[in-house]
Formats: C-alpha cells, structure tokens, sequence
C-alpha cells in the first residue's frame, strides 16, 4: 500500500487459502511480477521438457496439482513451473514499462517447448498479451470460456477445462515422446474425470482428494500453509 502510480487491487477472502510462499519469498516475488518456481520444477535449471505457467489462486493450485501427478508418473520428465502476478510482464518492454525483453521472456518461457499456461480469466487475454513472442505458437492457455452451473468447485475448473486431470492431458497432448507411457496416464485422467462426476453427482462436493489436495512433490516436500505467510498465486 505504500506504492506510488499505481492501481491496487486488493482482494478478500473468508475461506482459507494456500500460502505457497514465505514472506520473504513473496516480496521477491511479487516484486519481480514473475518467476520460476524452482521448489515446484524438475529440469533443475536444464531446458525443460514442458512449460506450466499458471496466474490466479484456483489455476495456480491446478497447475501445482498436475505437475504432482506429471513428477509422480512421469520422473523422467523435465518440468518448469512458471507463476505470474504482473500480467504486464507477459509484454515486450517496448509496449509497457513492466515488459520483459524478448531475451528475458524466452529465459522464462524457452524459444520452442510447449507451454500450458492455466489462467483465472479469459484464455484471449494470455494470446494478446503474447503475440510478438518467439514460443507464442507453442503456447496453449486454459481459462474461463462461459462454462458452468451450481456445482462444486472442483465441477467448475472441469468444466471449462482448467481442472489438474485436463492440464496433464494438455501436456500428454504436447509431448509426443512419452509415447505409451504418455497414453496410459492419459487415460487413467480420463477415468479420473469420470469418477469424478459420479462422485460428486452422488455426494453433492469434490473427491476428498480434491479437497484435502496438498503439494507434496519434490525434495523440499513443501506444502501449502494455512494462515501464516502471504497468500502468493
């Protein structure tokens, strides 16, 4: 609140939320406006195979749930997580003071890997935001496109197709080189999206392992904290 020229936004919750950073992580973060999330990767600092890109709390905690499954099923496979806060960012640094250069951008993001970005509104904004970048033909944005109902929480990612269980699939989709073992995770999503619906149709709320979902890939086993450090998605 201490910004100058500025528009803050300040937005307010009552339910509890995932806290994904310390706070001394936050402020790195968020005065960066973007960055990789080492602690949530798997290419340790080589080219990645794969791209997850995520902004927004809900797409922020889909995407870190995908890539628990992909680390789980997939160790082989070379993952970079990529959170947003800045939007503008996603500009060249000739189009807004925030921007990135085209060097810095592909840093991020590489010049020719898939990127499956999950975004907490229309996907149309990511494309515009992008365009003049070297990897925008490799970039596929989830987001919200209309779709939904009175449902769980849960039903309303799945129906626009910003669910953990879609975005594995995105990324199965994009990385023809898994090959069978690729096509077996797939399918196992598949079936989980249906067991999903039958739950939910039944109980009226998510799977529990939708509701009691916590990060626990990787060495650092970090999980989502409740109520102690600033909520960064």
């Amino acid at each position: 609140m201490r910004s100058r020229h500025y528009v803050n936004v300040v937005i307010a919750g009552k339910y509890q939320a995932p806290q994904w950073l310390t706070m001394a992580e936050a402020v790195k973060h968020c005065t960066a406006g973007i960055g990789i999330w080492d602690w949530a990767s798997s290419d340790r600092g080589a080219a990645p195979d794969v791209v997850m890109a995520c902004c927004g709390d809900v797409p922020t905690l889909e995407t870190l749930a995908a890539v628990s499954i992909l680390r789980a099923q997939l160790p082989d496979l070379k993952i970079r997580v990529v959170n947003v806060v800045d939007l503008m960012r996603l500009q060249p640094e000739r189009e807004h003071p925030h921007g990135l250069s085209d060097e810095a951008f592909d840093a991020l993001f590489t010049q020719d890997k898939p990127i499956i970005f999950a975004f907490h509104a229309y996907p149309w904004l990511i494309h515009r935001l992008t365009y003049r970048r070297t990897n925008h033909g490799n970039l596929h944005v989830r987001g919200y496109k209309e779709e939904g109902t009175i449902t769980t929480p849960f039903d309303m990612t799945v129906l626009n197709d910003l669910d953990r269980f879609h975005l594995v699939m995105d990324a199965i989709d994009r990385l023809p080189q898994l090959g069978a073992q690729g096509a077996d995770l797939k399918q196992a999503m598949q079936a989980k999206l249906i067991q999903h619906k039958q739950y939910i149709d039944q109980h009226g709320q998510d799977l529990p392992e939708i509701r009691n979902w916590q990060w626990n890939a990787g060495a650092t086993q970090a999980k989502p904290l409740r109520g102690k450090t600033p909520v960064v998605t």
